[in-house]
């Protein structure tokens, strides 16, 4: 598996221009889940919001060393990065300094790899207590800087699409960029897998939706879909993941069985 020996970490950008499709939700989720069968996770707030890292419990008082930082060079990932209440899941937060960025670094040749560049520097000196089999970057619901070094530093995309009015909005677009940052960026960027989120099974349009984006993306969907679930909307509010505030509901095991999907789907890619 990744993270094994000296094996680099699978880097995944979580990514889709179209807010509200379940992007972070999917990132702290799955990197909970993936920590629950013994991987070593990093999940990369890339966010303004700084969503994700509420989610995992880091409240804006302790994010005093950001993903910011980690982009302008004054810090590592590893000075960055803070364990979470979940053994083998550790995050690097945000906060709205993001924002500034672009601005700060305009003129900068270097700004697009700077998460990459990063990113090697942990692969190349691994933390104390493990390197990490998987990085997960959350990213925000644009195309700007920010997903741009997502895209430049990830090996794959991870493509949350809600089953729901307008779900293939953007997608398009987001493919269109995933081919730039192919031919100009990261020659071996590649659509991962596309996760339908938000499903209520009991909605004949669900179900349209989601035979839609099957017929778009073919064998890239993942056939776990995260179900419309009560509990994976509250637990952010608590900053918990799904699977600490509640490991017997539905939306848990989705998450669960989406893991083990995924781990199955990479020792394919490592074989092929």
């Amino acid at each position: 598996m990744a993270g094994a020996g000296n094996l680099a970490p699978r880097v995944l950008a979580v990514a889709n221009q179209k807010g509200g499709v379940g992007k972070t939700t999917t990132a702290i989720n799955l990197g909970t889940a993936l920590a629950a069968v013994g991987e070593r996770v990093l999940i990369l707030d890339l966010d303004p919001q700084g969503n994700a890292s509420t989610g995992v419990g880091i409240p804006p008082e302790r994010r005093s060393v950001t993903t910011y930082d980690v982009l302008m060079g004054a810090t590592s990932l590893a000075g960055a990065s803070l364990r979470t209440a979940v053994p083998g899941l550790a995050i690097v937060p945000a906060n709205s300094d993001l924002v500034g960025l672009d601005t700060e670094l305009w003129g900068d040749n270097s700004k697009p790899f700077r998460l990459r560049d990063a990113i090697a520097a942990l692969t190349a000196n691994p933390p104390i207590d493990g390197p990490y089999g998987y990085i997960l970057i959350d990213c925000p619901p644009s195309l700007n800087l920010l997903t741009l070094n997502a895209l430049v530093a990830a090996n794959a995309v991870l493509v949350p699409v809600q089953t729901e009015f307008f779900a293939l909005e953007g997608i398009s677009q987001l493919s269109e960029t995933i081919e730039q940052v192919r031919a100009t960026l990261n020659p071996t960027l590649d659509i991962q897998g596309v996760v339908l989120t938000m499903h209520d099974e009991r909605m004949q349009f669900s179900r349209e939706v989601a035979d839609n984006v099957r017929e778009f993306f073919g064998s890239k969907v993942y056939g776990t879909i995260i179900p419309r679930n009560i509990k994976v909307a509250e637990a952010p509010s608590h900053g918990m993941p799904i699977l600490v505030y509640d490991h017997k509901c539905k939306g848990s095991e989705a998450y669960m069985d989406l893991a083990r999907e995924l781990i199955a789907r990479e020792r394919e890619l490592r074989a092929a």
